[in-house]
């Protein structure tokens, strides 16, 4: 056995770290293809006038809640370009919801595969792109539109199995 630290192995087991401490992909080629779901959530703050414009089907640019609901699925799907170290995976199902609230626009989405790794990555991109969507339909009416407590919920599958949030 050599003194030298293995190149693909970071010494404090950091998976996407090399033995250099250089950015890596992990190779995820050896796990089980396995069913996996992931489910986040956000929350666009909008104002009064805005909510009343999203209810009244009255934003000027049309219909916001399915251009964002569009926005998305396409932000699931592309989730490998947008964050470096994210595996291209196969999605298989992407459900958006879309929930106008007094406080704005409630956003839930629900991504499912079977593959290698987990959705969480591509749940949580589909909710900011959906929120960035609804913010470019209403900037008009709200130019002071916020997006705010985007997160993961819940996930299945993989190793670790069933996990929930505050469980």
């Amino acid at each position: 056995m050599s003194d030298t630290p293995r190149r693909d192995v970071h010494p404090a087991g950091l998976t996407h770290l090399d033995g250099s401490g250089a950015a890596r992909m992990v190779d995820v080629s050896a796990k089980a293809v396995s069913t996996r779901t992931a489910t986040a959530t956000g929350r666009v703050l909008l104002g009064a006038e805005a909510v009343a414009a999203l209810r009244g089907g009255e934003v000027p640019k049309g219909d916001a809640l399915a251009v964002a609901r569009i926005a998305g699925i396409q932000g699931a799907k592309r989730t490998p370009d947008l964050v470096p170290l994210c595996h291209p995976i196969a999605v298989h199902g992407v459900d958006v919801e879309l929930e106008v609230v007094d406080e704005g626009v409630d956003i839930r989405a629900t991504v499912r595969t079977a593959d290698r790794t987990g959705v969480e990555m591509e749940a949580l991109t589909c909710v900011m792109t959906a929120a960035l969507g609804l913010v470019d339909m209403v900037k008009a009416v709200d130019p002071e539109a916020e997006i705010t407590r985007v997160r993961v919920e819940e996930k299945t599958g993989g190793k670790k199995g069933h996990w929930r949030r505050g469980e």
